[in-house]
């Protein structure tokens, strides 16, 4: 009696977990990347004592002379100023839980299912599976409604709106003779280079290989 050799059998399930576990270092990174930059940013702050002393608030002489101290104001408290900007927004969204909700639908929709997504893993709704340019042009779409069909654009503009005016209401009536202006570091690093290039760098970091190969 002759035994039949067993045939090996092949299987794709570890490919397909390790695929589908493949967002989470993407996400991990840029978690990382994000709160390291915000804790460093956050270290750059010059001392908030220094930045509410009633002492050296004074009226501006002209328009002139307030535009130059807001100019030079923002040069030395720029970290401090980008603080409260965050912190007005932050809480002209959580004043407003909805609009919270929809805009953390909005940014985990464009990071997981284009940014953080493999790209040899298609979108499948309903039974139809979408290519990266469908894909790419919901988001965009369902971006442009949220932001100007919706209270989270309004709600955006007026936190940034309301957090510019006591920037510069601040700026405009501290007297900056007391700064050293001169020993600052340049613009581009501190909380100013993380609210503008941090989240765009880490996201991209972490996804360049998968939007790469869409591209």
């Amino acid at each position: 009696m002759s035994s039949t050799p067993m045939l090996p059998v092949s299987t794709s399930e570890p490919n397909v977990e390790s695929k589908q576990s493949a967002t989470t270092p993407n996400l991990r990174s840029i978690l990382a990347r994000l709160s390291g930059s915000a804790r460093l940013a956050l270290s750059r702050c010059r001392p908030w004592t220094e930045l509410v002393d009633r002492t050296a608030f004074t009226k501006p002489a002209s328009f002139s002379d307030a535009t130059s101290r807001v100019r030079k104001n923002f040069s030395y408290f720029r970290a401090n100023y980008l603080t409260i900007l965050a912190g007005v927004l932050s809480f002209s969204l959580i004043s407003h839980p909805f609009s919270l909700v929809i805009l953390l639908s909005l940014l985990s929709a464009w990071l997981f299912l284009y940014a953080l997504r493999l790209s040899d893993q298609p979108v499948v709704i309903w039974g139809r599976p979408y290519s990266d340019i469908e894909t790419l042009a919901i988001l965009v779409a369902s971006t442009v409604i949220v932001i100007f069909l919706t209270s989270v654009g309004s709600l955006l503009i007026s936190g940034i709106l309301m957090g510019l005016g006591i920037v510069c209401a601040h700026g405009a009536f501290r007297m900056p003779e007391d700064l050293f202006l001169d020993e600052q570091e340049p613009l581009g690093s501190g909380l100013f280079s993380f609210v503008s290039g941090a989240a765009s760098s880490a996201a991209a970091a972490a996804a360049t290989p998968a939007i790469i190969s869409r591209v």
